[in-house]
């Protein structure tokens, strides 16, 4: 069988998933497991401060130096190929020595599809190639039923008004996510019990193209030798993976928007965790995640929320010059009450 880049192209996987499906920890796991490779990351994030990189910069592995690291922010990257993608790219592929294998972890709402076809660009394919798509699924929310629409609300909902449009953009995203893989990861499996996982595999089966695999993960940890070196050449056979958008002109991410929360130090985390629970429920939080600053702590808090599934845990050491600050991403849908959600977490703020 002739190999599908036979003139040895730097290979790129990229990394898909809905917001929090455990993208940034499975690439935390890749660099630390990376068997002699250099890796450079390409994160994207939805919004204009990111949160995945901090994350992943500074892990001090030598697979991938911060250097090697490169974070593009304020939208996501499905939407800005031409502006921030492909410069990006062509400054990595113009080093003296390219990258073994460069890894893309694209936004939680970003359409994988359009960043493929990035890859036909003339200066791109004759020395770059997506070596396979990667999907991550967070098991938990999807058998909370997160990613689908309620149908017995739906069929109410029509039969009221049958003009109405019952597109769900999260459903959308969620199957187009999962018509582009080569591999999906049904990650956060110590989550949920095996009746449930084996009926969330029957599931995914019907939304993927024939020989799509779907392995079991917890915690992103899997051998890098499954997801790296497909060698999918997934570029050239793109259109033969389809999308709810491949007839749009320009896509645009107007169903979702973020902000961003200031808050001080806090005495404890636990008030403002019964808040933001609470928030969540009230206003349909989709995605919280940022870091904390406690007082009396020398390191900073890693803040997660997946929907209501809140996570938390101490990283690194607040470094030297470095403003002792919290800060949260807070995304959802269109429509979220700014004013309410920061009233709320911001009374549990104690200035510094």
């Amino acid at each position: 069988m002739t190999p599908r880049n036979p003139a040895k192209k730097v290979p790129a996987t990229v990394i898909t998933g809905f917001l929090g499906a455990g993208k940034t920890t499975l690439i935390r796991h890749l660099i630390e497991n990376a068997g002699g490779r250099r890796f450079a990351l390409i994160i994207n994030e939805f919004g204009d401060v990111g949160v995945d990189g901090a994350l992943v910069q500074g892990c001090g592995d030598e697979a991938c130096p911060d250097e090697d690291i490169i974070e593009l922010a304020n939208g996501c990257i499905c939407c800005t190929v031409a502006d921030d993608f492909l410069p990006t790219m062509q400054k990595l592929l113009d080093r003296p020595t390219p990258p073994d294998h460069i890894i893309i972890e694209t936004s939680g709402l970003a359409l994988p599809k359009p960043l493929v076809k990035a890859f036909q660009w003339p200066d791109i394919r004759t020395r770059a190639t997506v070596d396979g798509v990667i999907a991550l699924i967070d098991a938990d929310a999807l058998a909370s039923g997160r990613f689908a629409h309620d149908e017995a609300a739906l069929a109410a909902a029509r039969a009221a008004d049958p003009t109405l449009d019952h597109d769900s953009p999260i459903e959308e995203l969620f199957e187009d996510q999962l018509a582009c893989a080569d591999l999906v990861l049904l990650n956060k499996t110590d989550l949920v019990n095996a009746g449930t996982l084996a009926m969330l595999e029957r599931d995914l089966a019907g939304e993927t193209r024939v020989g799509v695999r779907i392995i079991r993960t917890a915690k992103g940890e899997i051998d890098p030798a499954i997801l790296l070196g497909l060698d999918a050449g997934v570029e050239d056979q793109i259109d033969a993976r389809p999308s709810h958008h491949d007839n749009e002109e320009d896509h645009d991410h107007d169903d979702f928007e973020s902000f961003i929360i200031d808050l001080g130090e806090l005495d404890s985390p636990e008030p403002l965790l019964a808040a933001l629970g609470e928030a969540i429920a009230a206003h349909d939080i989709l995605r919280v995640k940022g870091f904390l600053a406690i007082k009396g702590r020398p390191a900073r808090l890693v803040l997660q929320a997946v929907g209501p599934r809140i996570q938390h845990h101490y990283d690194r050491q607040w470094q030297a010059g470095e403003p002792r600050a919290s800060r949260l991403v807070v995304i959802g849908q269109t429509g979220l009450d700014r004013a309410a959600i920061e009233g709320l977490l911001k009374a549990q703020t104690v200035p510094a």
